[in-house]
């Protein structure tokens, strides 16, 4: 399976894109006093830190829900190799077979398979058609192609959305860390100013 897997190329990002499901990129803060000082931070630290909390919330989101669909992903990958598995098993077959297959949970069936040169398949949403076994062969290396790219586009996302989840959360901290020596220094005028 690693083969298939190194011989299906990840989709070409377009030049200003940086990921497939069009994840906002966190900006790093490099020079916070700047930052602070724009009009719509107001040097108001609250604020700013709960843009950035929510900001922070809708990584972890769509953090979530790409776990989610990798994980789909990667259960849909060896079904569908094992159903090509199959597929050859019943291109070999000349003869009638006895097997047993799963009629409901952990309830099985003897049953004789004669030889075919057809197979059903599950498509989704409870339809199920019949292919001739070559085309059945081809729709599965399609849907196992399909599978692959989009997994590594998944895992792509999830590597930048990573990187934003962590930026944000090193903006935050120096958000938080500014309004903490901003609320020190008012201190210190005060208490120099009270003094005097």
């Amino acid at each position: 399976m690693a083969g298939i897997m190194d011989s299906v190329e990840m989709p070409k990002l377009s030049e200003n894109q940086k990921s497939f499901a069009g994840i906002p990129e966190a900006i790093f803060l490099e020079e916070i006093d700047s930052f602070m000082a724009k009009p719509e931070n107001e040097e108001n630290c609250e604020k700013v830190l709960q843009r950035l909390d929510e900001q922070h919330s809708k990584y972890r989101f769509m953090a979530f829900n790409l776990e989610a669909r990798r994980r789909k992903l990667k259960s849909q990958i060896p079904d569908l190799q094992r159903s090509l598995e199959m597929i050859d098993v019943l291109r070999k077959e000349t003869e009638e077979r006895e097997t047993q297959f799963l009629l409901s949970d952990q309830v099985f069936i003897k049953t004789i398979v004669p030889p075919t040169d057809t197979v059903c398949l599950w498509l989704g949403a409870n339809v199920m058609l019949e292919y001739p076994l070559d085309e059945a062969e081809i729709l599965l290396k399609q849907n196992m192609t399909s599978a692959i790219a989009n997994l590594k586009t998944v895992e792509h996302d999830q590597d930048f959305l990573r990187d934003q989840i962590t930026t944000t959360e090193v903006n935050m901290a120096r958000v938080y860390n500014w309004g903490v020596k901003k609320r020190q220094a008012a201190g210190k005028s005060a208490a120099t100013n009270n003094s005097s």
